[in-house]
């Protein structure tokens, strides 16, 4: 297994005990490394990890567009776990996880750094 995947692994146990989403710019900037061009990166990581470890949370992790066929595997997933669907677009092809700012992961609060917290360090560190 690549130590690419086994980062993404460790960042979707995160996004699982989170109750998060994540898309592959999140997900891969928490494991540290770049999502690629495209999600090229993410994609291959993914991969990986579904034949791998086939029990962990895969469907969490949303492509940095958001859209996802509407008649998909990870559609489904989402679904059957509690997250409702919207359009994404103008088609009615693709959906979107509905309130997605709620369910998206904010690695802050994951982390227990209080906002607050966040902003004194960021000032202390430009003054």
């Amino acid at each position: 297994m690549s130590v690419r995947a086994q980062a993404v692994a460790e960042v979707l146990w995160e996004l699982k005990k989170a109750e998060k989403l994540g898309t592959y710019s999140l997900v891969a900037e928490r494991a540290g490394f770049s999502a690629g061009t495209n999600g090229r990166t993410m994609v291959t990581c993914m991969k990986k990890i579904r034949r791998e470890w086939p029990h962990l949370e895969w469907w969490r992790v949303l492509e940095d567009s958001i859209e996802l066929p509407k008649k998909s595997e990870q559609v489904s997933h989402l679904e059957s776990n509690g997250y409702e669907m919207e359009a994404a677009g103008s088609d009615e092809k693709t959906v979107k996880p509905a309130e997605l700012e709620d369910h998206l992961v904010d690695w802050m609060v994951v982390d227990g750094v209080e906002e607050t917290e966040a902003t004194e360090a960021e000032e202390s560190v430009s003054s």
